[in-house]
């Protein structure tokens, strides 16, 4: 029996075989500066480590190495679970674990954005890390529309002077053009103040009618 063609061989080889990532570049992050907002940390973002799609073949034990030397304490993951298994990545957040990482789950579909209670959720969580001096870094896939977002609300949040559209800017500054990916996302963000004021405002009345 022939063995059979290197084409037919190649095809189910395990793409963890492939030589290509012994030459892969280290991860990129990118470092929002948050002095603008009074806040003397920086915020990380970077793409989905260990991603495999398409022609994209990053190994995941090298980049969850390089963050943890990096000295990255807390991750926010916004990716979903469905993607994480797409991008060849579903034991993840349990790797970050692993390295001594706090991981932070907080799924939101690609294109779109959190309801309000979850990115309030967000901020206070990331508020905490921030305040904390944790070094932070939030990630989703491409590290382009959805953490962008959250970037930007974390901006808006801590800060009562800064501008949805200047939130925006120093996000396209960092990340590209392609930052706040969506009109929903830009929408999101203009409207982000409001939506947040009345939901903090039903959050207090709620606990204090539950207190009485």
């Amino acid at each position: 029996m022939k063995p059979p063609s290197s084409l037919q061989t190649s095809e189910f080889d395990s793409s963890d075989e492939e030589p290509i990532e012994d030459e892969q570049t280290p991860i990129q992050i990118s470092w929002l500066p948050l002095s603008p907002v009074n806040c003397s940390q920086f915020l990380g973002l970077c793409a989905l480590p260990g991603c495999k799609f398409k022609d994209i073949r990053r190994n995941i034990q090298k980049d969850t190495e390089e963050l943890k030397n990096y000295g990255i304490q807390d991750i926010f993951v916004f990716c979903t679970r469905g993607e994480l298994s797409k991008y060849r990545v579903p034991h993840l957040l349990r790797l970050y674990q692993q390295r001594g990482i706090v991981a932070h789950h907080h799924p939101i579909p690609e294109g779109g954005a959190p309801d309000i209670a979850s990115c309030c959720e967000i901020m206070e969580a990331l508020a905490a890390c921030l305040k904390n001096n944790r070094k932070t870094l939030i990630h989703c896939y491409g590290g382009i529309g959805r953490s962008c977002l959250v970037a930007a609300c974390l901006l808006l949040y801590l800060s009562d002077t800064m501008s949805p559209q200047q939130a925006i800017d120093s996000l396209r500054d960092l990340r590209g053009s392609g930052a706040i990916q969506t009109i929903k996302q830009y929408n999101y963000l203009h409207e982000f103040r409001d939506k947040l004021a009345a939901h903090l405002s039903s959050r207090d009345s709620l606990s204090r009618s539950v207190s009485r």
